[in-house]
């Protein structure tokens, strides 16, 4: 069963056998005693770090401290010694001022977490946003066997007699209230119902969409993506990945050669499909450049124009992500796609994707539509022009057909405090055909890149029954989201891109069938307002925040640290 022997593993290094041995394993040794281990209980066992994000302000994880002990069942069954290892959280709606700010500190924080300490593997337990994004780019970078666990979703509310998809209802609802056709007293009832269980948004927003993620890319037991936190299920693979994860480290398999290009294109093929979030662009264009692939988000739009959105899931479609795992989950949806996959793709089961999906069951062909039925033809697509140069993200999925291909003059706010105070007043110039223009927002602007490009409608046009309009930001938006939202504007205007030189009255034009975003104004204009260009004061000048804006890279290359992306080895650390 074995490819390795004990004096193989990287933790031999701590814990050597044959005492007295080294003065250096006396230490790790005696200390890992100290908690009530025998020696024969550790040494020469592969060590096994569970790295766990949870924590009490990282609500969709309120489950995770005890999946962590039903990881380490596993990992006791299959011969292995399982230690657990705390991790930044992220919660999503607590951590301000976007939680896409420390993505990297928690890739950073895995990545020595593994380097530091006698791991021979990980089991990683996450969900929430950018959790999955961040454990797996530091996993990759210290590059061990790894497999990971999603959290699992939420179980719906209900409302008024309707389900509540979470995030997907609110946005909605939100609406309704300031149009005045919601009472407060509703508004606040809906808060209550709206997050039932534990677990991850039960739409197919970031959370769900970064976890079928990390299941194509071949990281997790097959449908894993879509169990519910509650399921027993979700148990019973929790303890599966414990017993698992350790025939992974006898036989020496990491994360990168598991994360094959040709993975990477299967989780494109997948988050399309699925009509993913926006988010996955940048996360996915991060996680395939540190597992070592020249990979751009162009990707996402070549296979878009080939690839159907099939999953009627919110805020695309109608279900929720219960719906869809009674319908059969990934695997379903993947059985649908088998002629745009890699079948031969490793997974960490020891199976290839072909096999885990070969006897995959549809039970539900309006929740995931045959290939011939799908949803729409077009989930994600790359839109490009004199204001997005290097690209901006759009979902055609959840916009509004009629504004696909749109002109009309610009009403734009330099930060989201301008656009907060001006809004919803009755006097604002705006109809229907105005082009919202949010900006420094993007990774150093704002920073961080909040979820802020999904502005509100305004109150006068609500009033008027208007409830989309386009939106164009250099922020993200959160997957729960919808509408006619053009996102991710690179360069952002923060740093001097031609966003930045867009003022109130300029006339927009949007093409989405044709990829294509334009200001109306002349190239002698645009370098007249360039050179009057005044960049915006910094925000921070120490600190954590320091380092993220001397470091992040633009949204079209994932917001990486430049010094994070693929390059030298680290060389293991000394033990003396």
């Amino acid at each position: 069963m074995s490819d390795k022997k004990p004096e193989q593993l990287r933790s031999y290094r701590w814990f050597q056998q044959s005492p007295p041995g080294p003065k250096s394993c006396f230490g790790p040794r005696s200390r890992t005693m100290q908690n009530g281990y025998s020696l024969k209980e550790f040494a020469g066992r592969p060590v096994v770090g569970i790295i766990n994000t949870w924590s009490d302000l990282s609500t969709c994880h309120g489950h995770l401290r005890e999946r962590a002990q039903v990881v380490k069942r596993g990992v006791w069954q299959a011969g292995g010694f399982p230690v657990e290892l705390p991790a930044m959280g992220l919660g999503e709606v607590m951590v301000k001022p976007s939680s896409m700010m420390y993505r990297n500190f928690l890739a950073m924080e895995t990545e020595e977490l593994i380097r530091q300490h006698p791991i021979d593997g990980v089991v990683m337990l996450g969900g929430c946003d950018k959790t999955t994004p961040g454990l797996v780019l530091g996993a990759l970078s210290a590059n061990v066997p790894a497999i990971y666990v999603p959290a699992g979703f939420m179980l719906g509310g209900h409302f008024r007699g309707e389900s509540l998809g979470s995030g997907t209802s609110i946005w909605k609802l939100r609406d309704d209230l300031i149009a005045g056709d919601l009472p407060v007293e509703d508004w606040l009832k809906a808060e209550e119902v709206s997050s039932r269980t534990v677990g991850t948004c039960n739409t197919m927003g970031t959370a769900s969409t970064m976890a079928s993620i990390a299941e194509s890319l071949g990281l997790c037991l097959p449908g894993s993506a879509s169990v519910a936190a509650v399921d027993a299920l979700h148990s019973r693979n929790c303890a599966e990945a414990g017993r698992r994860i350790v025939d992974l480290i006898w036989q020496g398999q990491t994360i990168r050669d598991i994360v094959t290009r040709e993975a990477v294109e299967n989780a494109v093929v997948t988050c399309l499909a699925a009509g993913g979030s926006t988010n996955a662009v940048i996360h996915l264009t991060a996680m395939a450049r540190r597992a070592g692939h020249d990979f751009t988000i162009d990707e996402f739009d070549r296979l878009g124009r080939e690839v159907p959105l099939l999953a009627n899931v919110k805020p695309a479609g109608k279900y929720l992500m219960d719906d869809f795992q009674h319908a059969g989950g990934i695997v379903a949806l993947q059985k649908q796609l088998e002629r745009h996959l890699h079948l031969g793709a490793m997974t960490v089961n020891g199976k290839t994707l072909g096999e885990n999906i070969a006897n995959a069951t549809l039970h539900n062909d309006d929740v995931i539509r045959p290939y011939d039925n799908p949803i729409a033809r077009t989930a994600l697509a790359v839109v490009r022009g004199n204001i997005a140069p290097r690209g901006a993200m759009m979902k055609p999925s959840a916009a509004s057909e009629k504004l696909m291909t749109h002109r009309g003059k610009a009403l734009v706010w330099d930060t989201a405090a301008e656009m907060d105070a001006e809004i919803h007043s009755d006097e604002l110039d705006c109809d229907e055909n105005t082009v919202f223009v949010l900006r420094n927002i993007g990774p150093q602007g704002a920073p961080g890149m909040p979820e802020w490009g999904m502005m509100p409608v305004p109150r006068k046009l609500l009033k008027q029954g208007v409830r989309d309009c386009v939106r164009i930001s250099d922020a993200r938006m959160s997957g729960t989201a919808f509408g006619t939202c053009l996102l991710h504007v690179t360069p952002e205007a923060a740093i001097g891109g031609p966003l930045a030189l867009v003022q109130t009255g300029d006339w927009i034009e949007l093409d989405v069938p044709n990829r294509r975003v334009h200001l109306d104004i002349s190239d002698e204009e645009m370098e007249r307002r360039k050179k009057e260009w005044v960049a915006p004061a910094r925000h921070y000048e120490r600190g954590y925040g320091t380092m993220f804006l001397d470091h992040i890279l633009q949204a079209d290359e994932g917001c990486d640290f430049d010094f994070l992306r693929d390059g030298a080895e680290i060389p293991e650390p000394q033990i003396r």
